[in-house]
């Protein structure tokens, strides 16, 4: 070979080497592989090695023994396919073998081993295995990965680690170009809410007893620079609640000013049970795309919390992008074939807000729509976004509602709608059973009058969780410590329902926008399971909720939009629109129905803006029903138009629990027209107060059987409850006087000392309370809570006894053996020292010993109650209500018929009547400890064996005005009330 041959085959060896490592770089390996989506034990991946995760952590499930939650977090061998994937998309096979090539199928990967990966394209690949002491693999994620160059946005960054852990610290690494301050970025911490980085270390931490570690949710810094690149560090997080996203991070006003890739990464360290530090590799880090032309057209989804059909409602859009280009000549343009052929659509576009909207458009057609840019550094085509002009049949997805398992489907339906950014999936006649729906964003479900769809067995398991709940799975005694054995336990400080959130029929988690509305039926058919031992059950049988929703924005459940009042008709024993002209319109084919809906019809747990409306509870079944509509921890509630048939719960609850893993406040709630007949009571506020509930507005209700209280108020976990209305008429006209029957008692307002917050403390003690010893437990370190400006009126109360038709017949007269009590307010006083064994070793927080109830009014309420209690019984004494006693019964019987008050500053009685069926020779009103009490216009019954109307003990203030007594039987002989101030 002469010297120019030469150089020709060494120029040609070159070209062909150039080749192949070009086509190496496009087209990897057939036996490559790199990180899946679910890569949690995959550290790192090179040529010929693979370092794998090991660690430990705490990991219950609902089956795990106390003391097995210790486990290792290293991957077994038949779960390793699932963290890889080949790099060039081919399907692979995997072959573990040790370190002599003896093939492995079972158990945990060891250091030595070795995977062989088999491409159908290439010779099998060998890579040798490490196990490295880590955390497992979090994930990051950019809610938009494109953006457009040189155009203003908020950028959003979610992490979620990939274990539990308490003390946490998180880094995110922002590559250069983008400007992080601890002003212009917020963070929300595992659900708290947003807040601005500098404000971190002084957001609240909730309501917590002095026994928790955190005094903050956590401390905020950054390093770097927008030129070289800047690392966002938050410490001492406590991480072991699973609520979605740990960390939502949004950063302001980001303006990238050149094209490109931006690189993002994460890595979190942990503190328990091992200190470990993640990789920062695989789904540890994402890509931001910012591209020259507009990448980030996005269609705005209907948030209007009020669903109401118009002709033109589907037939019309609107889209915006990044502000703050220089384009012009910017063209909405729009294609019905898929994107072969496109046209300009008839659009009003905005330059100055960047937003477009388009109308007309031809009805149940899926359009495609772009920006054409004519001019400007953006020139050229956008993205492309979807639109669906119509409701989406769930025949369209191949399902037919003829009662196959239509689980799978309806999922694949609801994704598909989400992937279009947003729709409705219109259910038609036809049964559609379910295991467990996932809801997903911007997704409405609409039911016809004749879709009905019902629940499965087999639906989701619950959550694994840090912490384990057995210690506490059902009800409370007096004297069970489990609640307080951990006091950093949250999952024992409420029902075992609560704090399980998957094992729904239908469940949505940090979810924004979502509707289930129409005139159809959603049933749990049985399948849902409503007791307190739920997690006793095999797997497979342990859903207990119909629609689970947590941490979520913008929710709507109902029937079809009735801008008139719903009432009661006494004759069909069936609720009614009230017409302009006051008709009745029988009008509950337009009501969504909901039956045997386990122990919850819905459990809202930190979620805020929820309307639910002109739902029929209970219409086609009557069984299997418990809690109607929990609200914990949520704000801005709308509740109107709900008839409940029968359910064995509360129909209304607003409350707060430590669910969470955190307590949150709930206030704004607007209840309006709710009418039912409830085991327990007809509208609860509070029982779970781990925080304060505050502003409930509530008109027009209608109990027809309560068997705990009509209307009931609690506090029973520190928490401040305060500005509760009953008809105020803040929500709209009183067009129908209220009404209760059949309640156990019609008002129950009381405090309790159950003390279930994160950080409780209990002790058991023996003391002796008005005679009686008791061994319980008392809270230490919670104070007691409070509840304050109570506004009661325009009611009027008949056949008070617990008569709910829960257990039987619809409705059983009063024979004697119903349960009765008198309307109550019932603050709470801890022992006196004295009278403890060993005296009361413990202070509250704010050194208070009782918890007074404040400023409540009763106004034009009137009672009629079952009487013929004996004159012995005004020398009754309830006992206070303890660890455990939060209930009507809980008090025994009261010394008065009409209203019983004790530990009350700031009461008010106007223009309303006390009289009974048989005679009472009990007071009309006691007063026990009530200080600054005012009657007015009162009308009541005396009986003529007992001198007095109203019993009094160690009260003061107390007025008595323009009020009138009947000897015996009511309008006889009335006499001015003449009010001694003596006790009695």
């Amino acid at each position: 070979m002469n010297k120019l041959s030469a150089l020709k085959f060494i120029a040609l060896l070159c070209f062909t080497i150039s080749v192949m490592a070009a086509q190496s770089q496009t087209k990897p390996f057939g036996a490559a592989i790199t990180f899946s989506k679910n890569a949690k034990n995959i550290a790192r991946i090179a040529n010929d090695s693979l370092v794998l995760i090991k660690g430990t952590t705490y990991r219950f499930t609902v089956d795990t023994p106390e003391d097995k939650g210790l486990i290792s977090t290293g991957i077994a061998i038949n779960d390793l396919a699932s963290q890889l994937i080949a790099a060039n998309g081919a399907a692979l096979k995997y072959l573990v073998t040790d370190k002599t090539g003896v093939t492995k199928t079972e158990g945990e990967i060891n250091t030595g081993d070795r995977l062989k990966v088999m491409s159908p394209d290439g010779a099998p690949k060998i890579y040798h295995i490490s196990v490295e002491q880590m955390a497992l693999s979090g994930c990051l994620s950019l809610v938009q990965a494109k953006l457009t160059a040189n155009t203003i946005h908020n950028l959003t960054i979610n992490f979620t680690a990939g274990q539990r852990s308490p003390d946490a610290t998180v880094k995110i690494y922002v590559p250069a170009g983008i400007n992080v301050t601890m002003e212009n970025t917020t963070v929300n911490v595992i659900g708290r809410g947003d807040v601005k980085l500098s404000g971190l270390a002084k957001q609240s931490i909730g309501r917590t007893g002095t026994k928790y570690s955190y005094s903050r949710v956590g401390n905020a810094a950054i390093s770097g620079s927008a030129t070289t690149g800047s690392v966002i560090i938050l410490r001492h997080l406590d991480l072991r609640p699973a609520n979605g996203a740990d960390l939502e991070i949004t950063i302001g006003g980001v303006n990238l000013k050149k094209a490109g890739k931006y690189l993002f990464k994460a890595t979190y360290t942990t503190s328990k049970p091992q200190i470990l530090t993640s990789p920062g590799t695989g789904a540890e880090t994402a890509t931001l795309i910012a591209t020259r032309t507009v990448l980030d057209l996005v269609r705005v989804p209907d948030t209007a919390m009020q669903y109401r059909e118009t002709p033109v409602m589907y037939t019309k859009t609107s889209f915006k992008w990044g502000s703050g280009g220089n384009a012009t000549g910017i063209q909405l343009q729009q294609s019905v074939d898929k994107g072969k052929t496109w046209s300009a659509a008839a659009a009003k576009v905005d330059l100055k807000t960047a937003t477009a909207s388009v109308s007309g458009l031809i009805p149940h057609n899926l359009y495609l729509f772009r920006l054409k840019i004519g001019n400007g550094a953006q020139k050229g085509f956008s993205n492309v976004v979807s639109f669906y002009s119509g409701k989406m049949d769930i025949r369209e997805f191949g399902i037919t509602g003829n009662g196959t398992d239509d689980t799978e489907g309806i999922n694949r339906a609801i994704a598909h709608i989400h992937e279009l950014g947003g729709g409705t999936l219109l259910f038609t006649k036809g049964i559609y059973p379910v295991r467990t729906v996932h809801l997903m964003s911007n997704v409405f479900l609409y039911l016809e009058k004749d879709a009905v769809i019902k629940g499965l067995k087999g639906g989701d398991e619950p959550e694994a969780t840090w912490f384990s709940d057995r210690k506490y799975r059902s009800g409370l005694s007096p004297t069970d410590a489990g609640p307080y054995a951990d006091p950093e336990n949250y999952m024992t400080k409420q029902d075992v329902g609560h704090h399980y959130f998957k094992n729904a029929m239908f469940a949505g988690e940090r979810l924004d926008n979502v509707k289930i509305i129409g005139s159809g039926q959603i049933t749990g058919d049985g399948s849902l399971v409503n007791g307190d031992k739920v997690m006793n059950n095999a797997p497979g049988n342990r859903c207990d909720k119909m629609f689970s929703l947590k941490l979520c924005t913008r929710i709507e459940i109902g029937g079809i939009y009735h801008p008139e009042d719903l009432w009661y008709d006494e004759t069909k024993d069936e609720p009614y629109y009230i017409g302009k002209n006051g008709e009745k319109i029988f009008d509950s084919d337009h009501m969504l129905k909901l039956d045997r809906s386990g122990h919850f019809a819905l459990l809202a747990t930190g979620t805020d803006g929820i309307n639910i409306h002109d739902t029929y509870i209970s219409k086609n079944n009557q069984t299997n029903v418990r809690d109607v509509y929990d609200f914990m921890e949520c704000n801005k509630v709308t509740v109107t138009n709900i008839f409940s048939r029968v359910s064995s719960d509360d129909v209304v609850k607003p409350g707060s629990d430590c669910s969470l893993g955190f307590t949150r406040p709930a206030s704004n709630y607007m209840v309006r027209n709710i009418i039912g007949d409830t085991n327990c009571n007809l509208i609860q506020i509070g029982s779970e107060t781990a925080d304060d509930i505050t502003d409930v507005y509530v008109d027009n209700i209608y109990v027809l059987g309560a068997n705990k209280a009509g209307f009931s108020i609690s506090t029973n976990d520190g928490a401040h409850v305060r500005g509760i209305y009953l008809n105020s008429g803040r929500t709209g006209p009183i067009r129908e006087r209220s009404r209760m029957y059949r309640a156990t008692s019609p008002f129950f307002i009381s405090i309790s000392n159950r003390g279930r917050v994160i950080g409780a403390e209990a002790g058991r003690y023996v003391f002796t309370e008005n005679g009686k010893k008791h061994d319980e437990l008392l809270i230490k370190n919670v104070n007691i809570g409070e509840v304050e400006n109570i506004s009661l009126k325009g009611l009027d109360v008949f056949e008070v006894y617990g008569g709910s038709s829960y257990n039987g017949k619809r409705w059983k007269p009063y024979d004697g053996t119903q349960r009765k009590a008198t309307p109550i307010i019932a603050g709470y006083k801890l022992p006196d020292a004295a009278d403890v064994a060993g005296g009361l070793d413990f202070k509250l927080p704010n050194g208070e010993h009782t918890g007074y109830i404040k400023n409540v009014m009763f106004d034009d309420v009137h009672f009629l109650v079952k009487g013929g209690n004996p004159l012995a019984d005004t020398a009754n004494v309830p006992p206070e209500l303890g660890v455990g006693q939060y209930n009507v019964a809980d008090l025994k019987v009261q010394p008065s018929y009409g209203l019983w008050a004790r530990h009350v500053n700031g009461l008010t009685v106007n223009n309303c009547t006390f009289n009974y069926e048989k005679r009472d020779s009990r007071y009309a009103l006691f007063l026990d400890d009530v200080t600054g009490a005012k009657i007015n216009a009162v009308k009541a019954v005396r009986a003529q064996d007992n001198p007095q109307m109203i019993g009094f003990k160690s009260s003061r203030d107390v007025q008595v005005l323009n009020s009138v007594w009947y000897n015996d039987t009511w309008g006889n002989k009335p006499a001015a009330l003449i009010f001694s101030g003596k006790e009695n």
